[in-house]
C-alpha cells in the first residue's frame, strides 16, 4: 500500500491497472460488441430512509438476454447501488466499489460518509469513460441512509461520472423517463416504507408498459422486481413473499384500471 492511502482503487491501479475501469485496453477501431444491458432502476426517499428497486430484464439489441438479472446490490451496511448499462462491466464495477468501501473501513477504522461514498463511485465511473465512448457504458444509481443527517439520499450519475443529488425520487436506464413520470404523480414526502415500496413497483410497471427493454412482473415465472430498503437499521432486501404481495395487489388493480392509479387534476 502507498503510505497514507486508504483507497483500494489506487492500490489496484498501481499493481493491476488492467483490472480498473478505464485501465483495460479499448476496443479495436470500428469494433461492435453485443453485450447484455441492464435497464431500469428507480429510487425514492421516504420518511426514515430510502428505497431502491430494479426490474429483472437484460437485453441485447432486440433480444431478451436474461429475464432474472439482479440489478440492485448492497454497497455496504447503509448504501446500495442499482446498475443500468453494460451488465458485465456494471457488476464488475459494483464488486470493486464494495471492496473499495470495505478496504477503507479496515484501513481507517471508520466508514466513509455517504457523500464520500458517492464521490468514490464518481471516480470509478469516470475511469470507465473510454469504454463508455465505445458503447460500453455503465450508469449506476446510488442510494443510502445518511447516518449524520438522519435521512435517505439519492445520487444519480451520467457516463462521464457527473453526479447530482436527487430530491425525492429518480430513475435511470432505458425506462427512466416513464418511471419518473409515474413517480411524479404518486410521490408524497410523507410516504411510509411500505407505500414507497409500492410506488417504485408501480413505476417499474409503468416503465415496462412503454419501454420494451424493461421487464414487467412475470407472474408465470414468478420473476418480480428487486426492492431494497435502507434505514437507520441498515440495508434490507424485501423478501420474495413481500414483493409478491405488492405485485399481486398492483396486478389485480390493473385488471380494472390498466393505466394504474389516477392522480387528482388539482
Amino acid at each position: 500500500m502507498t503510505p497514507g492511502s486508504s483507497s483500494f482503487l489506487d492500490f489496484l491501479a498501481e499493481h493491476r491497472p488492467e483490472l480498473v475501469p478505464g485501465g483495460r485496453r479499448g476496443l479495436p477501431e470500428g469494433a461492435v460488441v453485443e453485450a447484455p444491458h441492464g435497464t431500469t432502476i428507480v429510487a425514492a426517499v421516504f420518511d426514515g430512509g430510502v428505497v431502491i428497486a430494479g426490474d429483472r430484464r437484460a437485453t441485447m439489441g432486440n433480444v431478451i438476454a436474461q429475464r432474472d438479472m439482479e440489478k440492485v446490490f448492497p454497497a455496504d451496511e447503509y448504501s446500495a447501488v442499482g446498475i443500468a448499462g453494460t451488465a458485465g462491466l456494471a457488476i464488475e464495477m459494483v464488486r470493486l466499489f464494495q471492496l473499495e468501501l470495505e478496504h477503507y473501513e479496515k484501513i481507517e477504522g471508520t466508514t466513509l460518509s455517504l457523500e464520500g461514498k458517492a464521490n468514490r463511485l464518481t471516480t470509478m465511473i469516470r475511469g470507465n469513460l473510454g469504454m463508455a465512448m465505445q458503447g460500453l457504458a455503465v450508469v449506476p444509481l446510488f442510494a443510502g441512509y445518511d447516518v449524520e443527517l438522519g435521512r435517505g439520499r439519492i445520487f444519480n450519475y451520467d457516463v462521464t461520472g457527473g453526479r447530482s443529488e436527487e430530491r425525492g425520487f429518480t430513475a435511470t436506464g432505458s425506462g427512466s423517463v416513464f418511471a419518473r413520470g409515474s413517480m411524479k404523480k404518486l410521490y408524497r414526502e410523507e410516504l411510509t416504507a411500505d407505500q414507497a415500496a409500492t410506488m417504485v413497483v408501480q413505476a417499474l410497471y409503468d416503465a415496462a408498459d412503454d419501454d420494451s427493454a424493461t421487464g414487467g412482473p412475470d407472474l408465470a415465472r414468478k420473476i418480480f422486481p428487486i426492492v431494497s430498503l435502507i434505514t437507520e437499521d441498515g440495508f434490507r432486501r424485501l423478501t420474495e413473499a413481500e414483493v409478491t404481495e405488492i405485485v399481486v395487489a398492483i396486478t389485480d388493480e390493473r385488471l380494472t384500471r390498466p393505466n394504474g392509479p389516477q392522480a387528482p387534476l388539482i
